[in-house]
């Protein structure tokens, strides 16, 4: 049976996230498709049934638009009062942060999270007042409408040809600890409108005939439903590992595609890929990295980066898992995940190849318990198509050699002190070489000198010397326990090796990437930033960097004249141009432009594309591993970030002279 129990790891994680939200407050958001579904008053009811508990609750700032309905319902709650602001000649009221600092409340009600507030105040948009509500404390109930969700803001234009300005970042979702979803059907949403119980008449005429079409509201309503959905399933999550529970929930379906270096893993994703969209599913994509991949031929390795590729394509969230064990690591992940489906591709090996190494797809079958297993089979021609059979590729013979040389080597110092130390301390010396040779050259040699060296003890060691018989039973047994210990040690030295390499590898990744956070931070100026930013992309991935950002004509202008530029000609910058309208990477090592001596990526800010960094890297191949892509996007997508953070500072130290 499996082990429930959590894990060290499991239980220090789960009492630092008690830690830290102890001394928060908790965020509820109330959750609309669009104005007027009834969030506001479904808030007031919330509040007042918690007053009704003894509950210290304070009405921070509610819109209620005049709603005699809702006013109602604010009867009775204490009120802070607005604060009085003077902006161009105009009279504004906006939440008073300090007044709600200082009145302390259990719970305050702050309306329309997404709201901007007037020119002055402490922080421009309303979620930052919340977050610093929380940071203190006090939890929140506040409303949101879907279009105003930044992930969201993007289909919300498409369908409605509105852009909505006013957006609040994903992560305030994250943050809540309770999502209400206050839903009303588009029909009612529209009889509501036309007897001016949202807007007054006038606006109500101009609202009906363009974004509250009933189209709109539909898919409005879709968008917030889907994120509800969404949320459940997070909790759903959280409650799992909060509970360490490790049996699979199938709420919904989560497929999960074994991804490997064979020919046939692209027609397995595919079928993935359709199965997940014939069952409006969510799938992942999962390659684990054992010790074989240091040794594995470039060409399956390239393959296997190409599949991954093409699994993101198609939608899938592709992760590449690290053990020594394939099928422990995909059933523990699979059930980390909550999948309900595995796909793994069907074994074209021997049969008697899986009789001595074992079939993945037959252990994880056995091994996967309530998860269903499909077995996918692939198509003859792709594996011809290949041009290889498995087990084809040319392999090294110089590791083997040296491993022969490092056996011969441990008989010598043996031979020397053969008459001087018992026969355990020239095992000892065998094991010694077998440790080195397995560090060194992996653990194909290190099986090599194991069963060279319980043979060169033999024949030179134990009596009758110079022949393989043995005349003594209990040698029989040393041979047997120094070819264990020596097969054991060649095999998890070389796992070790191997897990520390990639462990060094990610903690590289990540210093790098927090460096150049920090120095981002601690940048003033747009041009600080972008040096900054360039010297740490260069630093990382080799090659030369160019950057591309918008002009006031909202137009991609030339690159930007930095050190360690490349030249931009008319077909690079085409290529730059094709990133920023459609904003997705294109160039070298790419299916979009391949031909462009750089990979382009958009540089996205809170507002749209504010411009293309180009990586011209010595190795284009590098960028079609996901991890080293994933990197390079994170160090752009932060790039932007610091970048926007930079040109509104300068646009607000414009505004105030």
């Amino acid at each position: 049976m499996a082990d429930t129990r959590p894990t060290a790891e499991e239980l220090l994680a789960r009492v630092k996230e008690e830690e830290s939200t102890l001394a928060r407050g908790r965020l509820k958001i109330f959750l609309g498709a669009a104005a007027g579904v009834g969030k506001t008053y479904k808030m007031l009811e919330s509040a007042r049934e918690l007053l009704a508990e003894g509950v210290d609750v304070v009405a921070g700032c509610v819109v209620t638009h005049g709603r005699k309905e809702t006013e109602a319902l604010l009867s009775g709650i204490e009120t802070i009062a607005l604060k009085p602001v003077e902006y161009r000649n105009t009279h504004l009221e906006e939440f008073d942060l300090d007044a709600a600092l200082l009145r302390r409340p259990a719970v305050i009600l702050v309306d329309e999270l997404a709201h901007t507030n007037a020119p002055g105040s402490r922080h421009e948009k309303r979620w930052q007042d919340v977050e610093e509500l929380l940071d203190a404390g006090i939890s929140v109930y506040t409303t949101l409408n879907i279009q105003h969700l930044e992930s969201a803001n993007d289909i919300v234009a498409q369908i409605t040809t509105v852009r909505v300005r006013e957006t609040v970042p994903d992560f305030m979702l994250e943050k809540a600890y309770e999502i209400e979803l206050v839903d009303l059907p588009p029909d009612e949403l529209i009889q509501r409108l036309r007897e001016g119980k949202v807007y007054i008449p006038e606006k109500s005429t101009f609202a009906l005939e363009h974004f509250f079409r009933k189209g709109n509201l539909i898919a409005l309503r879709e968008l917030a439903l889907r994120c509800a959905a969404q949320r459940v399933d997070k909790q759903m999550q959280k409650y799992r590992s909060d509970e360490f529970v490790r049996d699979v929930w199938p709420a919904s379906e989560r497929i999960l595609v074994c991804v490997g270096p064979s020919p046939l893993a692209a027609r397995t994703v595919r079928t993935a890929s359709r199965i997940a969209a014939g069952l409006n599913a969510d799938w992942l994509a999962a390659y684990v990295e054992t010790p074989k991949y240091a040794r594995m031929p470039e060409r399956e390795r390239h393959t296997l980066m190409r599949t991954l590729r093409l699994a993101e394509q198609l939608g899938a969230q592709t992760t590449v898992l690290t053990g020594t064990n394939v099928t422990e690591e995909i059933v523990s992940y699979a059930r980390r995940m909550n999948v309900s489906k595995i796909v793994i591709g069907k074994p074209n090996r021997p049969r008697w190849r899986e009789m001595l190494a074992g079939s993945v797809a037959d252990e994880l079958i056995r091994r996967s318990g309530d998860i269903d297993v499909y077995v996918i089979t692939g198509d003859k021609a792709e594996l011809e198509g290949d041009g290889r059979q498995e087990g084809q590729q040319p392999s090294n013979l110089i590791p083997y050699l040296k491993a022969l040389a490092g056996v011969l080597i441990a008989t010598g110092i043996d031979g020397l002190l053969f008459t001087r130390i018992a026969l355990v301390n020239l095992v000892m010396i065998y094991q010694l070489a077998v440790v080195v040779i397995a560090v060194q050259y992996g653990r194909g040699p290190g099986i090599l000198a194991s069963i060279l060296s319980v043979a060169a003890c033999d024949f030179f060691f134990v009596p009758p010397y110079y022949t393989f018989a043995v005349t003594d039973t209990q040698y029989l047994i040393t041979l047997a326990v120094m070819l264990i210990v020596a097969l054991t040690l060649s095999t998890l030295t070389y796992a070790v090796q191997h897990q520390a390499e990639m462990a060094r590898q990610r903690e590289s990744r990540t210093a790098a990437l927090y460096a150049m956070t920090r120095e981002q931070a601690a940048a003033v100026t747009k041009e600080a930033v972008l040096a900054t930013s360039v010297g740490h992309i260069k630093a990382v991935f080799g090659g030369l960097v160019a950057v591309f950002l918008t002009g006031d004509d909202g137009k991609l202008s030339e690159v930007e004249q930095l050190e360690g530029s490349f030249v931009v000609d008319s077909h690079e910058f085409g290529v730059a141009q094709w990133v920023f309208i459609n904003g997705k990477a294109a160039g070298a090592g790419t299916s979009t432009l391949p031909g462009a001596k750089a990979l382009y990526l958009p540089l996205r800010g809170s507002t749209g594309s504010i411009g293309v960094i180009g990586v011209m890297c010595s190795e284009p191949k590098r960028f079609q591993n996901p991890e080293e892509m994933h990197l390079l996007e994170t160090f752009v997508n932060q790039t932007a970030l610091a970048i926007e953070r930079a040109m509104l500072s300068r646009q607000a130290q414009k505004e105030k002279t």
